[in-house]
Formats: structure tokens, C-alpha cells, sequence
């Protein structure tokens, strides 16, 4: 079950990752569609996963966070596109004040006891297309501006993944590096982009 409400949002809300959603992260990121956008070319088993979100937890570098759907929003959701299970789960206990909670995707900010932060995001296929993951990426970059000192943030985008260099760039991210053909993926090599918001940047 998804841990405490950190921030929310319009519609979505990041919540701590607890022991608990090791299975629905190591589900979600097998899948090629949220993988190998993510750059992530290797599988992670479930011990590994449990390991990495270990090593998260005990790292003040790094904010990890759930995205999810409470309430109403999340009671629609009828199943887990990444393995048919029910998505939804009551969160009442704990939560008395909560409805239940539909965990839709992750949001990750590392360095953030640094100058630059790097932010990475992925939400379920089921849910892509609703802007959900724009305003989870604004969230993100808001709530890391708000309570750290980093001077700017990084974000990285293949140029197949058109929805996510654009989302970027709608949020004032403006593009630093293109590396050609830097990683193999589904068959062709593809190219890589980096792009940066700067703490100036994001207070105009």
C-alpha cells in the first residue's frame, strides 16, 4: 500500500514508496514501454528492485515518490495494465482520511543535496495521454525547487519519445545535449537528448 501523502496536485498526489509497492515498480518497469524510454536495458528482479528501493529510502539524495490517483480518480481505475490485477487499493487505513489510492506511475529527482538535479518520470500506458504525467513532472520540478537549493535541474529524453521531450520543453526545459546514436533499442540505435530548467528560470 502506498505510504503517506508527500504533495498533491490538481489530480495527482506522490506518496512515499514503502516495501509494499516493490512488486507494482519491478511489474511496471518490465514492460518495453516504460523501460527502455527510461533507458533502463537491463531486467531487474523482484530482490533487486526491493534492493534499489532500499538503497533510495536510505539515500537523502534522492526523492522517490509515487504517483497516484486518491479518491474518485483513483476508484475508475478498474485494473493494472501490467498484470491484470485490481489497481486500486484502500488506503483507509492509515489514511482515514482517504477514499482509495490508484498508483499510476513514479517520479524520481536525484542530487538533490547538490547544484543539478536530474529528474526521471513514467507513468502506467493506461494512463498516458490524460496529462497526468504533465503535472507530475510540475510537481516534481516545483516541489524540488521549493525545498532544496539546487541551482537547476536535468532531464533526459530518446528522440522516439516525442511526448516527453515536449512535455519537457512546455515546462521550460530547454535542450543541452544531443548525443547521436548513443543506446541501441527495438532494433535501431537512437539518439539521446538532455535537457535543463535553471532555479532562475523556473521563479520567472
Amino acid at each position: 500500500m502506498p505510504g503517506p501523502v508527500v504533495e498533491r496536485g490538481e489530480r495527482v498526489t506522490f506518496r512515499t514508496v514503502e516495501r509494499d509497492d516493490t512488486e507494482f515498480l519491478q511489474r511496471a518497469t518490465t514492460d518495453p514501454r516504460i523501460r527502455f524510454p527510461l533507458g533502463m536495458f537491463r531486467h531487474r528482479n523482484r530482490a533487486q528492485r526491493r534492493e534499489q528501493l532500499e538503497a533510495h529510502a536510505e539515500n537523502d539524495d534522492v526523492y522517490a515518490f509515487l504517483v497516484c490517483l486518491d479518491g474518485e480518480s483513483g476508484s475508475e481505475a478498474a485494473t493494472d495494465p501490467t498484470g491484470g490485477e485490481t489497481a486500486s487499493h484502500d488506503a483507509t487505513a492509515g489514511h482515514p482520511d482517504e477514499g482509495e489510492t490508484t498508483r499510476i506511475g513514479a517520479v524520481n529527482v536525484h542530487g538533490v543535496d547538490g547544484d543539478r538535479a536530474f529528474l526521471s518520470y513514467w507513468l502506467l500506458p493506461a494512463y498516458h495521454g490524460e496529462g497526468y504525467g504533465g503535472e507530475a513532472a510540475a510537481l516534481a520540478v516545483d516541489y524540488t525547487f521549493r525545498t532544496t537549493s539546487v541551482h537547476g535541474m536535468s532531464a533526459g529524453a530518446y528522440d522516439f519519445n516525442d511526448e516527453s521531450r515536449g512535455l519537457l520543453q512546455s515546462l521550460g526545459f530547454e535542450e543541452d545535449v544531443r548525443v547521436r546514436e548513443t543506446n541501441y533499442v527495438d532494433g535501431a540505435y537512437h539518439d539521446a537528448y538532455t535537457y535543463s530548467l535553471l532555479r532562475r528560470e523556473w521563479a520567472d
